[in-house]
């Protein structure tokens, strides 16, 4: 029977529409064997299995800004694939340095195929070099080799990998970048969607520096619904629902992190804290319907950008300019498996990973962190296979 596009040879991509991101299909995958041959130096990834969380939301809705729908470009322009991170295996291979059977993590399209263009190849793992990828940034075109899964304890630990540690890089470098700017003279800071996994990994590290000098308290500001959940995690020192947020004293040196990115609550931020808003920081879109422009009119500091790639690559540079790439690793190697200890530990684990098979699981699941109406504590591990 020939290959149909519910079949593996055919393959599957969650597509989006770029302009309407509540309209979602699953289409053919431009990368699968039957759509594609392999050129030489190229070698063909089968997805297994890719995380989903509100950080992917942010992709999509910066997808055209941030340039997140140029790195699995859809064979139709009007729609978009979306990044997730995961693991994949090496279906096919023309490269030298790949061979057939190894398994990797790293950025993947959701969907069930990858063809990448093959550099810098190593024991460790390799580059995608495709020239679309060229000018994005280089931490999310890199490859790593890792282990075969299977049981249920690797299956569980590969889940938190791909659910917590994209987002615990960027709260990891947040964390590093407001400490090393002296939390610009801030006696508090606000973070947005408390609940999201970003903004947890970021009050996680946060709370790691209590008792410190000069350290701020760290306000979380959340829906009603998460108020509970988010109260309960123990790491930030006060909690509060977003029609509360006028509560705080409007007198007292403040940072706003902003990873909600709504417009009306970045303008309530802004008027209610005015000239005592020290910075103002953007970094997600979890409020997504709601998002705004740069708010050159707002009351205080202009919101600026926080792009962890660019931390990174400061961090990454060689002394006395930076760390050195090495102890960049060192250092948030440490950090995070202080996170995932606490993340995953007790009876009610801040994360509980949840394995959903089959594209109809996956469109829901989209629909479902589109809504807001996932639980806070659950971290999602998808299957287009």
């Amino acid at each position: 029977m020939p290959p149909t596009a519910m079949t593996p040879a055919a393959g599957l991509r969650l597509l989006i529409n770029r302009s309407n991101l509540h309209q979602v299909q699953l289409g053919d995958d431009p990368d699968a064997p039957a759509a594609r041959s392999l050129q030489r130096g190229e070698a063909r990834l089968q997805v297994e299995r890719f995380a989903l969380t509100a950080n992917n939301i942010t992709y999509a809705a910066f997808g055209q800004a941030m340039k997140y729908w140029q790195f699995f470009p859809a064979p139709d322009a009007t729609q978009g694939c979306l990044p997730v991170w995961g693991y994949a295996q090496v279906l096919e291979s023309c490269a030298d340095g790949v061979d057939v059977g190894r398994r990797v993590y790293g950025y993947l399209p959701a969907g069930t195929h990858l063809v990448v263009q093959v550099a810098r190849a190593s024991a460790r793992g390799f580059t995608d070099g495709a020239p679309h990828r060229q000018d994005l940034a280089a931490v999310y075109n890199q490859y790593s080799y890792t282990e075969a899964g299977g049981t249920a304890e690797q299956n569980h630990a590969e889940g938190l990998r791909a659910v917590l540690q994209p987002l615990f890089m960027t709260a990891f470098l947040l964390d590093d970048f407001l400490a090393a700017n002296g939390f610009f003279g801030a006696h508090q800071l606000v973070l947005s969607s408390a609940s999201s996994k970003t903004a947890m990994a970021t009050a996680h590290g946060l709370a790691l520096r209590r008792g410190s000098p000069l350290h701020p308290r760290v306000v979380g500001l959340t829906s009603p619904a998460n108020h509970g959940f988010v109260q309960g995690l123990g790491c930030y020192d006060q909690t509060l629902a977003y029609a509360d947020m006028a509560l705080l004293d409007p007198k007292t040196p403040t940072v706003y992190v902003d990873f909600a990115g709504s417009a009306t609550v970045r303008a309530a931020v802004h008027g209610h804290f005015g000239g005592q808003l020290q910075h103002s920081s953007a970094i997600g879109g979890t409020h997504w319907a709601d998002l705004g422009g740069a708010g050159a009119a707002l009351p205080g500091p202009r919101p600026a950008l926080f792009f962890a790639p660019a931390q990174a690559a400061q961090r990454s540079a060689a002394p006395p300019a930076g760390w050195g790439r090495e102890l960049l690793e060192q250092r948030m190697a440490v950090a995070w498996q202080a996170f995932v200890a606490q993340a995953s530990a007790g009876p009610q684990p801040w994360v509980t990973v949840v394995h959903r098979p089959g594209g109809q699981a996956a469109l829901h699941s989209y629909h479902e962190l589109l809504g807001a109406r996932a639980a806070p504590q659950l971290g999602l591990m998808l299957s287009l296979l």
